[in-house]
């Protein structure tokens, strides 16, 4: 007679269900995890960068007193219901690291590279991760943009790695067997509506019915949040495909060229599902600076156009309604991350997740006072950790903590010679 539940030893860590030209890597599931077994293992570590070239109001982001009775800023009144797993950094930069835009070369770097670019950059924070530690996934990193190949990732010579700003393209790099036949095919079911689920279908009822409740739960909220994507890639594609109406107004703009809001949100979907199958475990995903006009209400100008703002209060206030989608957005991929639990904690705890810019002060192309948020990682937070705004502390410190904390006991990195005051670990 056929056991009700998988067998905890039967299920390995790296079971794919297949169909015609699939293999979709499962989540963690307790039948993963071995009988008998005392205690888990320490969990992976991982690493993901948010980079937006365009900055965020420091006045808006920042709040007034440090420490952890701090009153929420505007952008960060969203996320008080997780304010114990983020903690916000005021008062940080990069020494030596000026020239406006071209610092967007300098996120992860901490790297002086001059105004001609001449001067040579070096490993950016995620490739010094990925090297070291990125051999344990089949993808050791995730090089990724909202808009364009511009990326703040380097290699160890110096050279700058191109990002996929497509999400469909990404989420076949995960799924989709590498012929591109068999890539054309399955995206065009997505097109038609059809879900990857279709493909594995039989695979994936079988697996259910072997699975525990707990274990069928886990499956079933994986499979909703693949089905979703799905549907929002699709619904992308279709306007993508619609020509814009001719009126006399204003016309609305596809969400698929101009909603960078919307490109975020879909982009982070996709690296959710990635980190949850252990896919990959560094990541980085560019906002660059666009002048596209966002389909938010209160918008009709470029954002680009609004960040050099000249201190006008209608341009400001624009401007914040962009930003506060932008955060609003990395709020939003916290709170998956901390949804998605295995015995060794939710995915968050395991994930350290950074928001930055290059530029502190989008206006006047200032790189001082930059815009950091650090979520998860295993650190204690709920904190503002508030550093001199004249003279600013090194941004690079955080990333030593973050290097310690993901695995690599370096005591350097670049302008960082220490851990970051104030970011400790949990344990």
């Amino acid at each position: 007679m056929k056991s009700a539940s998988v067998p905890r030893e039967s299920l390995d860590r790296r079971t794919v269900l297949r169909g015609s030209g699939v293999a979709m890597t499962l989540p963690w599931l307790s039948a993963m995890q071995s009988v008998g077994a005392k205690e888990p293992k320490r969990p992976a570590r991982r690493f993901v960068s948010i980079s937006t070239g365009l900055g965020l109001l420091g006045d808006n982001l920042f709040p007034e007193n440090p420490g952890k009775q701090y009153e929420p800023s505007r952008y960060l009144r969203a996320l008080q219901d997780i304010r114990e797993k983020f903690s916000v950094v005021s008062g940080t930069h990069h020494p030596g690291v000026s020239n406006g835009h071209r610092a967007e070369a300098s996120i992860l770097t901490a790297t002086p590279i001059g105004n001609s670019g001449a001067a040579k950059n070096t490993i950016s924070l995620d490739q010094m991760l990925a090297k070291r530690l990125g051999n344990a996934t089949r993808f050791p990193s995730l090089v990724l943009s909202t808009g364009g190949s511009q990326s703040p990732s380097y290699t160890d010579t110096g050279a700058m790695i191109p990002a996929e700003s497509s999400p469909a393209k990404l989420f076949a790099q995960l799924f989709i067997d590498d012929t591109a036949k068999e890539q054309v095919r399955q995206a065009d079911r997505i097109r038609k509506g059809r879900s990857i689920m279709d493909v594995i279908g039989e695979d994936a009822k079988r697996l259910e019915r072997e699975l525990g409740s707990g274990d069928r739960q886990r499956l079933d909220a994986y499979f909703t949040s693949v089905r979703e994507l799905e549907r929002h890639m699709a619904a992308n594609e279709r306007w993508a495909k619609l020509p814009k109406p001719v009126v006399d107004q204003k016309r609305p703009v596809p969400p698929s060229q101009n909603d960078v809001v919307g490109c975020l949100s879909m982009m982070l979907s996709v690296m959710k599902l990635a980190l949850q199958t252990d896919s990959s475990r560094f990541m980085t995903l560019n906002i660059p600076g666009s002048n596209h006009r966002l389909p938010i209400d209160g918008v009709d100008e470029g954002h680009h156009t609004l960040s050099h703002h000249g201190q006008d209060p209608e341009k400001l206030a624009q401007l914040a309604l962009i930003e506060d989608e932008l955060v609003a957005a990395y709020g939003d991929f916290l709170r998956s991350l901390a949804s998605f639990d295995d015995p060794t904690g939710n995915l968050l705890d395991q994930t350290s997740v950074l928001m930055t810019s290059n530029l502190g002060n989008s206006s006047n192309h200032d790189n001082r006072n930059l815009p950091v948020l650090i979520g998860g990682g295993g650190f204690e937070h709920g904190k503002h950790l508030a550093f001199d705004r004249k003279d600013n502390h090194p941004l690079a410190t955080l990333f030593v903590s973050v290097l310690q904390q993901t695995g690599l006991p370096l005591g350097e990195f670049s302008s960082g010679t220490s851990t970051m005051t104030g970011l400790d670990p949990t344990v």
